[in-house]
């Protein structure tokens, strides 16, 4: 039992890949968390703090499906190393800017619009990257793999960047970001060996490859309907980030501190869902596990914070919110990887890219919007009698903790329509 659970043959250059590129998601993160507060507490709104992600993925979203086919054609290592090197000399040119005193947020806005252009293209790139160093056997435990490398970014990122931004300031953290980005492109470089593709084949035009990746999409519509799931979700969850920082930043017992402990709470959840989805087996139905993981996330985490008054309770949230995530995640990249051909995966991928994920920079705004411009205003005008100050609290936060009471009926909402989908099951025949 204990050499089934562990067995990680013919994943030798995976792992590699995986370890490394997860160790620059790291430093990555640890810069933009520390930026999220920077930002924050530049401009003190939610609007303009979400405006940095809707820059990261608006040309993501716009230009992910032409992407696609072109990744299928390059070279992956090249286009890898590329797209590293690119982020890195966006990340120093910020360091630049901040140890000259020049550093102001709309600058934030234009290098993270270049690295989402980069991301268009690196993301289809390291999903068949992924597939062609992991045999079909090993699925499962590779998306088990890669959602607990994520978890361990999401747990360590905030406490670290914490950490290092008190003792040494934002320029420490800046740095460790380019070191970790240098051990990625070392690895892609001078280890890892990509296996043969077979040859280029046809050089088939960019609109057309875009629109055959669409195509096998609308034959598909189970894999369709699954990513239209992922998309709405994608809405409430960027609603969710929209008002988090806003929120924990201004209620009584919050702040920085509070806001490092609860999202690495967040990534303590990621990495216990993702230690169990790794050792078990695979379930009978994918189908289920994707659908009433998310039905439980939606219905517990947004309540606690929409009623939660301090810290305690919304790690309680966090916890709950977040520990089947990662199971539902590596079972939606088992569905999408055993039954999207691997010749067309990347121009699929960037399809999938547009339609899962237009819906993030919209979430964002609209949670910016909420909060500064609806709810905030709302709960300010409230008497101390009303039945939303006695749910929610008063004062600077009440009303991003409305914000998730609104989301967490609308994430139930959600769960339960698609949760109907006849489409969705087919997929389990």
């Amino acid at each position: 039992m204990k050499n089934k659970l562990f067995d990680l043959r013919g994943l030798k250059y995976f792992l590699i890949l995986w370890s490394t590129q997860a160790f620059s998601a790291l430093g990555s993160a640890m810069t933009g968390f520390a930026l999220v507060i920077w930002s924050y507490q530049q401009e003190g709104s939610a609007l303009t703090t979400a405006g940095l992600t809707v820059a990261s993925y608006a040309p993501y979203v716009l230009l992910s499906i032409f992407a696609g086919s072109l990744v299928d054609r390059w070279d992956k290592r090249k286009t890898l190393v590329f797209c590293d090197l690119f982020a890195a000399l966006s990340t120093a040119a910020v360091l630049v800017l901040l140890k000259t005193g020049r550093l102001e947020v709309w600058h934030l806005y234009g290098v993270n619009a270049l690295n989402g252009l980069m991301n268009t293209i690196q993301q289809p790139a390291s999903e068949l990257a992924v597939t062609l160093l992991t045999p079909r056997e090993q699925v499962q435990r590779v998306g088990g793999l890669r959602s607990l490398s994520s978890s361990l970014t999401t747990l360590l990122a905030p406490a670290l960047a914490t950490a290092v931004l008190t003792l040494a300031g934002l320029e420490a953290v800046i740095a460790i970001d380019l070191v970790t980005c240098g051990a990625a492109v070392g690895s892609v470089l001078f280890i890892i060996r990509f296996p043969e593709e077979g040859g280029p084949g046809e050089r088939v035009p960019v609109l057309r490859s875009a629109w055959e990746g669409v195509q096998w999409l609308r034959r598909n519509r189970g894999i369709l309907d699954i990513i239209l799931f992922l998309a709405a979700i994608n809405l409430i969850a960027s609603v969710y980030n929209a008002a988090l920082a806003p929120m924990v930043l201004s209620r009584p017992g919050g702040g920085e501190t509070a806001l490092g402990v609860l999202q690495t709470f967040t990534g303590a959840a990621n990495l216990a869902g993702s230690v169990i989805v790794t050792l078990l087996p695979a379930p009978k139905s994918r189908v289920r596990v994707i659908c009433n993981s998310l039905l439980f996330s939606m219905s517990t985490e947004n309540l606690l914070l929409a009623f939660g008054r301090g810290p305690g309770v919304w790690c309680f949230g966090a916890l709950l919110g977040w520990v089947f995530i990662p199971v539902m995640g590596a079972n939606l990249e088992a569905l999408l990887r055993l039954h999207i051909p691997v010749e067309l995966q990347g121009r699929v991928y960037a399809a999938r890219n547009t339609l899962q994920f237009f819906t993030i920079p919209v979430g964002y705004l609209l949670g910016g919007w909420l909060v500064d411009r609806v709810c905030e205003p709302l709960m300010a005008g409230l008497t101390e009698d009303a039945v939303l100050v006695r749910l929610l609290g008063a004062g600077k936060g009440s009303g991003a903790a409305l914000v998730y009471l609104m989301i967490a009926a609308a994430g139930v909402l959600v769960c339960l329509v698609f949760r109907r989908d006849r489409h969705l099951w087919a997929l389990e025949e």
